[in-house]
This record gives structure tokens, C-alpha cells and sequence, in this order.
């Protein structure tokens, strides 16, 4: 072996001949004489070869090879590598703030004396725009042209500045809007699964991070990624290396065969609900075994999708033939397949199901084992077998009903919920294979029974609405949604719910008059297939009709619901639920009349809105009568597996990829036909209340200054477990009477013409007053309020977040927010960082936080900070209203050390906490303010 001084030490490079082509890879097998890398799970050898292929770019020496090729799979992480990833993906309400931030980049490289060009993307980055149309107008045939027009109209100045950052960066593309759903475009076009540098003629896996946390997805096809905040993935364009821990990796064997009536759907949430109660925050997992082989890739799509709702890093299946037959199905060329079959196989990255790799433990599942499921009423990973959903959503109603009687206001981990929070142990009837209780309507024990529940709600609200005059109720399904990117980009269980509609159709059902109904497909091809299957037509009968292509309900897009239906929810305090076929269903996230949220298979959204209530049991209870009064039953119209199966082969053709993704890239009159400055820089409209300059390197010197302790900090915000992005930054409605609202209304916007606070996260200044603004979110600093509300200390002044940070920043007071177990779950929101940092927070001192989030308030240069362990606020006494002294932070980070504790005085309380900056690249980030102005510093050093 050479000398770990010298770039690639190991020997390992050697070619690869694919056809008349022969291109250069870096052997795996060239350590195999020394260690054995051949028992490394899939994802880890990856890993290896990325470090095989950097070593020596100042980042990866020999050691950080050896630390990989000799994992221990059982050890606790603690070696840091540094990984670089092939790509980035974005959407445009992470990827907005980043460009804003790269173009202000360039304008602080001008301010240093640099050249600003040299703030440039070094790896391609592509960004959808998918996250912007809002379902305004449903179940009419125009419903897609007037949302899209809609969608232009509130957004034309987000888009005219993502298409100048198209012209101004030269590895950037846009996806223009009404096109597709990031990760079914990633998945469908954009993913290489090997990638060939043609610079160098280097072959090597495509791996990628993304702005968003689904990005996981990709992990269906064996691409490595996973996603980050929008400020990683900003550093990583910029070619720096992601500093990582090595990661422990828990396999996942599947055995059998679905059965018939389960969808892939049921087979998730199954999978989240295992893995929750698994315990996988921070690992790998990776699946293996015969099951895999059995599984579609559309399948392992959906698994993969939703790693973030059962917390792991990533969720990855080995390359194998279903690989293979997808990327050729999908319009791949046939050279890149054939190289992603003599790739994997020449290096150890093709599925043997009779193999098993070294893990750090192992999970099984029978896939015959898998029921029909919903999740909810607000968290993923709550499973509930069909069969207990009308017992659940009672039990759940109950629960609600005494905490609204309390002004809705709990304590601990009650107060908030996300996907990242360690779920409980579930209730008995929601085990795979159960059966149904007998008392099914039963109230559980210590919640109120269903007479004195119906004591304590009102009564049922009369509504009329186009000549129909109904009763609204609790329980009453008022949003039915087909959306988000988990299973629109799953022919099964799209065709599925195509086949139950023509079913339903048969037998002479309608969808309730008080459901809101969509279809949100991820890409054209689903709407395609649809038409060459002719079911477009029947999922219109029932008001499935097109509104946009795009996340729309799944992101919180799902559009007011009609005025009517809003005013009688009101009116009567009613707890309406929705059901979606997405992957999140936290509180406060669907809608803002819309207490209860259910996750569940396309054909069961179907179900749901003919049914039109979550009171029901639908493998018991009949939907409707037909034409001749007779009852029918969900097991009436269900689809079998085998007509599924056909209608996919006959429909999904090879042909609907090539045509949708010829001119991915160009758009529609809307899209080229915007008005999109020019130049290297960007022209700052002072007016504009979507784009403005990012304030994070105002006034920034070449060199940072040295890092300080906290001194007389005062609480912000004390918070309780399971806070996530969401609730503390917002990406819905913005009230009126919010400090956003005001703030926009004071720049002469209406009200009407708001928006969301995720599409105005180019705005700063909006984003900084909508920081903890969440309607959900309970400061136990206010008590009895909800929303961004605190107390002004000492005084104890009521007022909003945003105020109180201004007072605060005004007399030099440093701040700090105290939080439960879980802090930040959910999405991978930079904003959360970013307007954490710009309110004056100096640290956030929590149980535990989630892994995004946590590397994103270091990304900002906020100080994350655990209690001892065993520890909460409560448990130590803290009541918000001390100031906290934070000392032993200082010295050793001036010094150039890692700091693992500090010693926090509140008041007469004293504890020691952890420093939650993880690695030597983290605490350089931190020195400097942040990962932005450190590589600000580095780039503009390099060029002097």
C-alpha cells in the first residue's frame, strides 16, 4: 500500500468494457485481498467507491477507506467520512431560497474581490417546479387550466427568477411547472443509475441529495441519496464533500408475495409502523431477500418514498432485473442500461436473494402477512387496519374532543406530531393479520364512550350547497385526494383506483356532495395510461378529475375548501377528516379546517369519497345501494389483482416516457414566454415580496470572528416533543392578521393574492415573521395560545415570535429556544434554520433533534445543544422565564477542538448539556457563522 500522503493510494482503478465502449471505474474488488468488502452491504459499497474515487481531493485519505472497508456493523457510528455526491435535485420551494442564495453569493464573491462567476454549481443540479399549484377549482374538466393559469399568476416572479438562474448557471436545469412531481421525474428521467463523467471517461454510481425528503425515493431504483436542507445541498453544488458518519445499516429481508387486495400502499405503511417501532433514526435500511425479486420497482419506489416517516437515512434495494426491465421501460437508452448491468455485476452491486450481506441487525417480513391500511389521524406511521378504521377514528374523535375541551391545548409530545417522533407501541387491532373486534364500537379505556362523546360535540350542521341540502358531521370526509409522489407514480395502485371508479360507476355510486375530490398525478404518463386504459372518464364521473401535476393536498396545496362546506365545519366546531394517498398527514398541514387526516392507497381515496365519512367500517358496511336499492359493499367494486395486473400491461406502454420527457426542459407558452432578466448577477427588485437578497453575508469579513459564549439569553419559544419543520416554518396559508400578513398588506398585496409562505420563501423578510407561525404550534411560554405567540421577558408582554426578536435583537439580548424529544422533525426545511438564526436564536436546547434539521441550525451557525440524558425542561424545572448562561463553548472552538459538552445556568438550575455539532467539518461551518459563509470564504481564498 502506498502512502495514505498520496492521492489514490489504493490501486483500484481499472476499466470496464461495455459494448464498443470502455470506460474507467474504481474496483471494489482491488481490496478485496485485504479486507473483505464483498460482505459490506450494497449501500456501503457505494460508499466505498465514492471515497476509492475522491481520495486525495483534501477531503478522503486512505484511512477514511480503511475505516469503511473494515465497518463494524455493530459499533455505535464515530468515524466521519466525507461523501460526494454525483448530483442534486431540487423543487422549487427549498430549491427558490438556494438559488436566491447563490446568487447573493455571487454578489458577496464581488464585495470580497473575487470573481463572482466563480459561484457556480460543480456537479449538475436539477430542479422541479412542483410544489406551487394549488387545487383552486376540482371536478370540472378545466380545473387543470384554470389551476395552472392560477399557479402562474401568483408565481410568475418565483419562476422568471428559477429561469434566469437556468440561463445564469451552466449546470443548472429547471423542469418548468405542470410538468411532474420531483421525485417521479427523478425516477422516470433524470435518475442515471451509473453515471459517466465523459470528462475523464469515469464510470461510477449516481448518487445525489435533494432539497427535499422524499428524495429517498430514487432509492427504489439503487440510486444512493437521501435528502438535506436547501444549505447542504447549496455547499454540495458547490462541491464541497457532506460530512457523514459512517452509518449503521439494518436489513430488511422480504420473503413471498403480496395477497390479493393489498396494495403497495398497505405495504408501506406496514413497513413504517415496523421500522418506527424498529427504532432506525440516523441508519440505513436496506432490503434483500426473495421478496425483492417479486416486487415491482414501482413498489420499491413507494418504499422507498417514505424513509422519512420511519426515520432512516435512506431505504435502498439492490440493482437486480426488475432494474434493468424498468429503466429500459421507462425510455432509458439501451447503452446505459446495458453499462448499469456490467457495472453492478463487476462490482458487487447486483441482488443475489440467496446471499446476505453483513448488517447491523435484520427485519423480516412475509409479504402475504400484509391488510389493507390507513395511517392516522395525524402521524405515518399510525397504521390502522381497515377493518379497525371506523373504531380508530372514534377512538382518535374522542381523544380530540376532550383536548379541544381543554381550548386545545396538550402537554409533552401531545402538542405537536410528525413522522419522526418514536411512536408508541400501537393498538392491538392494527397488528398485521389481526382480526376485528367485536366491540369494535367500543370506546377504549379511559376515553369517553360514544354516548357521552355525542354529548359533548354538536350537533350535526345543515348545509346547502348546488341545490343539495345535506348534514355535515364529525367524521364526514370533506377532501377525497389522488396526489403526492409516494404512489401517483405506481401504475398498480393508480390503475387500481381507475378500475374501482369505473366499478363504482356500474353499480350507480356518487362521491358525497360535501367531498373535495382530486387527481394530482405525478407525471403526464399516468394521465396517458389513463386514457389509453379509458378510465379518465370514470374517475371524473366521481370528480377525480385533473387539477394540476404537481404535490398540490400532499404539501398542504389542497385549496379552501368551498365556502359552504368551510363555514358549516366552523360553525358546527366540526372535526372533518381528509384522506390522501400521500405520505404526511401531521396537524395543521392539509388544511386549516381539516382536524383529522388519513394516509391511504389511491382505490381506498376512491372508496372514501363515495363513502364520504371515516365513521364506517368499509369491510363490513355497505358504500351505497344501486339502481335497485340493493347494497353495495367496497368488496363489490374492488378490483382484483389480475385485472390490475392486465390493465397495466395493456396501458403502460415504453412509448408515454419518451414522448412526455422529449422537451422536458422547455415548458409551455406560459413558461417561455416569461420575462427573465439576464446577466451573471441578478437584478434585486427592493419592491418585490418573493425575491429578495439573503441577508447572511451582509457585512461578512474575509475572516470570521471568534466564536463567543451566550451570556443573559432569553426564551423565545419553549416547546414540547415532536415539533417539526412545519410548525416551525410554515409553508400553507398566511393569516392576515399574522406578522407576514402585515407585512405583505403594508407592500400593498392583498389578501386574495397571499399565496403561501412556501412559495414566498425567496422573501426573507416574509420567511423571518412567518418563523414559528404555525397555527398548531403551542409556546408554553403562552399558555391558552396557538400559533407564533410568546411573552416579552421580563416583562411578560403578550405578543407574536417575530415582535418579541425584534425587542429582543434591539437591546443585544441574545436568545434561545427550548425544545422536547424529536426537535424538527419532518421535511427537510432550511427555513427552519434560517429563520431560527435570523430571530436572534443563539441555540436550541432540546431532548433531541431530528438529523436534517439538526445539520441544518449548524448549517446557519445556531448551537443544537441535548439535555443530560434522561433530562427534559420539565424535569429540571425550567420554566422558560430564567436567562441561560451557556459557558465552555468558546475557548475550544477558537482553538480548533470539537467541544462534546457546555455548562448551562438558567436561573438557580445548573446542567450539563451535549454539543450536537457532530463532526471537525460541522465546527468549521459553526466558526464561520455557517456552511454558507465558509464556503464563501474558501471560494473567494482560492481565487486570491
Amino acid at each position: 500500500m502506498a502512502s495514505s500522503e498520496h492521492p489514490n493510494s489504493y490501486d483500484a482503478r481499472g476499466t470496464l468494457k461495455v459494448g464498443d465502449r470502455e470506460v474507467e471505474i474504481f474496483k471494489l474488488e482491488a481490496l478485496q485481498s485485504r479486507f473483505d468488502v464483498a460482505r459490506l452491504p450494497f449501500s456501503l459499497k457505494i460508499l466505498l467507491e465514492n471515497l476509492l474515487r475522491t481520495e486525495g481531493n483534501g477531503a478522503v485519505d486512505a484511512a477514511d477507506i480503511e475505516a469503511l472497508a473494515t465497518w463494524d456493523a455493530k459499533a455505535e457510528p464515530s468515524k466521519e467520512i466525507a461523501f460526494t455526491p454525483a448530483r442534486v435535485v431540487m423543487q422549487d420551494f427549498t430549491g427558490v431560497p438556494a438559488v436566491v442564495d447563490l446568487a447573493a453569493m455571487r454578489d458577496a464573491m464581488a464585495d470580497l474581490g473575487g470573481d463572482p462567476a466563480k459561484i457556480e454549481p460543480l456537479v449538475p443540479a436539477e430542479l422541479v417546479i412542483d410544489h406551487s399549484v394549488q387545487v383552486d377549482e376540482f371536478g370540472t374538466r378545466t380545473a387543470f387550466a384554470f389551476n395552472a393559469e392560477r399557479e402562474f399568476e401568483r408565481n410568475r416572479e418565483r419562476y422568471e427568477f428559477l429561469k434566469w438562474g437556468q440561463d445564469a448557471f451552466e449546470t443548472f436545469k429547471v423542469v418548468p411547472p405542470d410538468t411532474g412531481i420531483v421525485h417521479q421525474v427523478n425516477l422516470e428521467y433524470l435518475a442515471r443509475t451509473v453515471f459517466v463523467d465523459d470528462k475523464t471517461n469515469t464510470a461510477y454510481p449516481d448518487t445525489l441529495v435533494g432539497t427535499d425528503s422524499h428524495t429517498t425515493m430514487i432509492n427504489g431504483l439503487g440510486v444512493l441519496g437521501w435528502g438535506v436542507g436547501g444549505i447542504e445541498a447549496e455547499a454540495a453544488m458547490l462541491g464541497q464533500p457532506m460530512s457523514m458518519l459512517i452509518p449503521q445499516v439494518i436489513g430488511f429481508r422480504l420473503n413471498g408475495e403480496l395477497p390479493e387486495g393489498a396494495t403497495a400502499t398497505d405495504l408501506v405503511l406496514t413497513v413504517t409502523e415496523i421500522l418506527r417501532k424498529k427504532g432506525v433514526v440516523g441508519k440505513f435500511v436496506e432490503f434483500f431477500g426473495p421478496g425483492v425479486t417479486a416486487l415491482p420497482l414501482a413498489d420499491r419506489a413507494t418504499i422507498g418514498n417514505m424513509s422519512p416517516e420511519f426515520g432512516s437515512t435512506c431505504a435502498i434495494f439492490p440493482i437486480d432485473a426488475e432494474t434493468l426491465r424498468y429503466m429500459a421501460f421507462s425510455g432509458r437508452p439501451k447503452e446505459q442500461v446495458d453499462l448499469v448491468e456490467a457495472y453492478a455485476k463487476a462490482q458487487g452491486l447486483w441482488h443475489d436473494e440467496n446471499e446476505t450481506p453483513t448488517y447491523t441487525d435484520i427485519v423480516e417480513l412475509d409479504l402475504s402477512t400484509v391488510e389493507p391500511s390507513l395511517a392516522g389521524p395525524k402521524r405515518p406511521q399510525d397504521r390502522i387496519a381497515l377493518h379497525s378504521a371506523k373504531e380508530g377514528f372514534r377512538s382518535s374523535l374522542a381523544e380530540l374532543i376532550g383536548d379541544d375541551s381543554d381550548h386545545g391545548h396538550g402537554h409533552g409530545h401531545d402538542e405537536a406530531v410528525a413522522e419522526s417522533f418514536p411512536a408508541s407501541d400501537p393498538p392491538a387491532d392494527s397488528a398485521p393479520g389481526s382480526e376485528p373486534d367485536e366491540h369494535a364500537d367500543a370506546a377504549p379505556a379511559g376515553a369517553p364512550g360514544v354516548a357521552a362523546l355525542a354529548e359533548r360535540s354538536r350537533s350535526a350542521v345543515e348545509v346547502t350547497m348546488d341545490g343539495q341540502t345535506f348534514k355535515l358531521d364529525h367524521g364526514h370526509v370533506v377532501i377525497a385526494a389522488i396526489t403526492s409522489c409516494t404512489n401517483t407514480s405506481n401504475p398498480s395502485v393508480m390503475i387500481a383506483a381507475g378500475l374501482l371508479a369505473r366499478n363504482a360507476n356500474a353499480k350507480g355510486l356518487n362521491r358525497a356532495p360535501w367531498v373535495k375530490t382530486s387527481l394530482a398525478p405525478g407525471s403526464k404518463v399516468v394521465t396517458e395510461y389513463y386514457d389509453r386504459a379509458g378510465l379518465t372518464e370514470d374517475l371524473e364521473a366521481l370528480g377525480f378529475n385533473l387539477v394540476g401535476y404537481g404535490c398540490t393536498t400532499c404539501i398542504g396545496n389542497s385549496g379552501p375548501l368551498p365556502d359552504e362546506i368551510s363555514k358549516g365545519v366552523n360553525d358546527g366546531d366540526l372535526a372533518v377528516t381528509s384522506v390522501l394517498s400521500g405520505n404526511r398527514n401531521f396537524e395543521g398541514r392539509i388544511n386549516p379546517d381539516v382536524k383529522m387526516n388519513y394516509l391511504a392507497s389511491p382505490p381506498l381515496v376512491v372508496a372514501y369519497a363515495i363513502a364520504g365519512t371515516m365513521d364506517i367500517n368499509l369491510t363490513e358496511d355497505p358504500l351505497g345501494q344501486d339502481a335497485d336499492g340493493n347494497d353495495v359493499y367496497l368488496k363489490d367494486i374492488w378490483p382484483s389483482t389480475a385485472e390490475v395486473a392486465r390493465t397495466v400491461e395493456e396501458a403502460v406502454q415504453s412509448d408515454m416516457f419518451r414522448a412526455s420527457y422529449d422537451a422536458v426542459f422547455d415548458g409551455d407558452d406560459n413558461w417561455r414566454g416569461l420575462d427573465v432578466p439576464t446577466g451573471d448577477r441578478f437584478a434585486w427588485d427592493g419592491e418585490s415580496t418573493y425575491i429578495a437578497k439573503a441577508p447572511y453575508f451582509d457585512g461578512m469579513e474575509p475572516e470570521p470572528s471568534p466564536v463567543t459564549d451566550i451570556e443573559n439569553a432569553r426564551v423565545l419559544a419553549k416547546l414540547g416533543d415532536s415539533v417539526t419543520t412545519d410548525h416551525i416554518s410554515p409553508a400553507g396559508a398566511i393569516k392576515k392578521d399574522a406578522p407576514a400578513g402585515r407585512y405583505l398588506q403594508e407592500k400593498g398585496v392583498e389578501v386574495k393574492d397571499f399565496n403561501s409562505y412556501g412559495s414566498r420563501r425567496g422573501n426573507h423578510e416574509v420567511m423571518i415573521r412567518g418563523t414559528f407561525a404555525n397555527i398548531r404550534l403551542r409556546n408554553q411560554l403562552a399558555p391558552g395560545t396557538e400559533g407564533g405567540v410568546t411573552r416579552h421577558l421580563p416583562d411578560g408582554e403578550q405578543t407574536s415570535i417575530y415582535e418579541a426578536s425584534e425587542q429582543y435583537i434591539k437591546d443585544g439580548i441574545p436568545l434561545v429556544v427550548l425544545g422536547g424529544a424529536e426537535y424538527g422533525s419532518g421535511s427537510s426545511r432550511d427555513w427552519a434554520a434560517k429563520g431560527t438564526s435570523l430571530l436572534g436564536v443563539r441555540a436550541v436546547i432540546a431532548v433531541s433533534f431530528e438529523r436534517i434539521h439538526r445539520s441544518n441550525l449548524v448549517g446557519m451557525g445556531v448551537l443544537p445543544l441535548q439535555f443530560p440524558e434522561g433530562e427534559t425542561a420539565e424535569s429540571l424545572g425550567l420554566t422558560g422565564e430564567e436567562e441561560f448562561t451557556i459557558t465552555g463553548l468558546a475557548e475550544p472552538m477558537n482553538n480548533g477542538e470539537l467541544p462534546r459538552e457546555v455548562s448551562v445556568k438558567a436561573g438557580d438550575v445548573e446542567f450539563t448539556a451535549r454539543v450536537r455539532i457532530d463532526t471537525p467539518k460541522e465546527a468549521d461551518y459553526f466558526r464561520h457563522g455557517g456552511i454558507l459563509r465558509y464556503v464563501l470564504r474558501q471560494l473567494a481564498a482560492d481565487a486570491a
